[in-house]
């Protein structure tokens, strides 16, 4: 019974975007093919009387968003990550979507909270305020803990929103698969695997227990980074739909009159937020992807403090090495190295030019060095990057895009607290540590001793898979699958015989 939903909502959809002046905007931001653009005229403007009038006062995307309700809200915040596919422009315009609606009353919010603790408000908490921050998934209420006095804050989730998001998600798939049905060019967008990335952002703000666990395992990445902070969570006041953590008081970071009457140096605080957003995603490759000015505060001690963890960054570590090089050798200017780095991590097909890649990455990096230190941008510096990557032939990598949209926003938050910062200077000793620690001489070692490691765990296994090659290499017929067995087999063997000569090694050093 769906797909009446479906099209209904599709059609208010339409009508709402016809209304507030955004379906021509939207369009043009898909590169919508003829057909595709018909049928959301037939959609939109006949019913347009269907359509919400938003606030006249936003822009129009950013209006269309919000007048149709949460999950087209958080949709719009999750498509200002993905330039790649609404394009640049409009991607900035959804990155100041404002995540705000009407609260919900305090009377049902301490319902949601005894439901979801199983005991009553006030055998957890003496003081349960009002509502003090409303967004389109969960509000947040400032509250006191009955057993200690303790300042605390709860989020909680809004009622019936997990009902909501499906209903649209649902609707966001159905549309997903008329456009590759209708506009076969727009598939390179990947359409569904946007909304699939987006239902997966969404399933983990609907969980609560999601975000305390990214809270901690965020909180123990970075315990030990001087002049920063996160609330703790409190495991025992927090569940699905209930998210208790420490209150912290501070300044916000979006405040410069209020920094500077608190005595804070923002000239620090802005290369510090940049430092430690880089250590983030170089070193843990776990980093805060909505590091804005509302999700960051400064502490009365000067820590920089953040919080709402509802999306996150992960890189693996082999990425990470290669963002790192990437961004060791603009650099250092050396582009030929850049464009190595591409090649071998695959990035770029084998059949490409490197010398003609290198010279394709020189045209981005040195326009960017030409400016005044006040202008160098990194983001602006990935942007290009991906431009040129994609004219040679380079897939979108969703978690660098979401990295290099979350670069942009951190730029932004340094440069509103010192306008004069020097982008490079401030990276650099953070990257040159990290490349310091992860490639090199220590790196290879490190890499062999994990090697051996896992090695060790299948090492009874060895004499026989070395037995069953022996064999199939004396067997005619078995050439094809004896070729397949030794080259699985020869890395392995060679893995073993490094790590047993480091560990060697090792011992007798000790």
């Amino acid at each position: 019974m769906r797909g009446p939903h479906n099209i209904w909502r599709l059609v208010r959809t339409g009508a709402t975007l016809e209304r507030t002046g955004a379906m021509n905007v939207v369009l043009d931001a898909f590169e919508a093919p003829r057909a595709l653009r018909i049928l959301a005229r037939t959609l939109g403007r006949p019913f347009m009387w269907l359509g919400y009038r938003g606030d006249p006062a936003m822009p129009p995307a950013t209006r269309a968003l919000t007048a149709l309700g949460p999950a087209y809200i958080k949709f719009g915040q999750v498509l200002s990550t993905r330039p790649d596919v609404v394009g640049r422009e409009l991607a900035d315009q959804l990155r100041v979507l404002q995540d705000k609606l009407p609260p919900f009353a305090r009377t049902e919010a301490m319902a949601e909270v005894e439901r979801a603790l199983g005991l009553p408000v006030g055998q957890a908490f003496a003081e349960f305020s009002e509502p003090i921050a409303a967004a389109s998934i969960a509000q947040v209420h400032r509250a006191q803990l009955a057993d200690s006095g303790q300042d605390v804050a709860v989020k909680v989730l809004r009622p019936g929103i997990e009902r909501a998001f499906r209903k649209d998600i649902d609707a966001f798939y159905f549309a997903a698969r008329v456009i590759e049905l209708l506009a076969p060019a727009a598939r390179r967008l990947r359409p569904m695997q946007v909304i699939e990335h987006f239902d997966g952002v969404v399933q983990g703000e609907l969980d609560l227990r999601l975000e305390s666990s990214a809270a901690s395992e965020y909180a123990a990445n970075t315990k030990d980074d001087e002049g920063f902070g996160l609330p703790p969570v409190l495991w025992n006041l927090s569940a699905r739909r209930v998210m208790t953590l420490g209150w912290v008081e501070g300044v916000p970071l979006g405040d410069n009159d209020a920094l500077d009457a608190a005595g804070h140096d923002r000239r620090e605080l802005s290369e510090r937020v940049l430092k430690l957003f880089l250590m983030h995603a170089l070193r843990d490759g776990f980093f805060h992807a909505d590091m804005h000015q509302g999700n960051l505060k400064v502490a009365p001690n000067g820590d920089i403090v953040a919080y709402d963890f509802g999306i996150m960054g992960h890189i693996d570590e082999y990425t990470r090495r290669v963002y790192a090089e990437i961004l060791f050798g603009f650099i250092r200017r050396d582009y030929k190295r850049v464009a190595e780095v591409h090649f071998e991590a695959g990035y770029v097909p084998a059949d490409r030019d490197v010398d003609e890649f290198a010279r394709a990455l020189r045209a981005v990096g040195e326009p960017i060095f030409g400016m005044d230190a006040t202008r160098i941008s990194m983001g602006r510096l990935l942007s290009y990057l991906f431009e040129v990557t994609e004219r040679f032939g380079m897939e979108t990598r969703t978690e660098l895009i979401l990295l290099q949209r979350t670069m942009v926003v951190v730029e932004g938050v340094a440069r509103s607290l010192d306008p004069h910062m020097n982008i490079w200077e401030a990276a650099r000793p953070v990257v040159e540590d990290y490349i310091r620690q992860s490639i090199g001489p220590r790196a290879i070692a490190s890499d062999l001793m994990k090697t051996a490691r896992v090695l060790a765990r299948f090492g009874p296994r060895l004499p026989g898979l070395v037995e069953s090659a022996l064999i199939a290499q004396s067997n005619p017929p078995a050439r094809a699958a004896r070729s397949s067995r030794w080259t699985l087999l020869w890395p392995a063997l060679a893995g073993a015989a490094a790590g047993a000569f480091l560990v060697l090694a090792l011992e007798m050093l000790a």
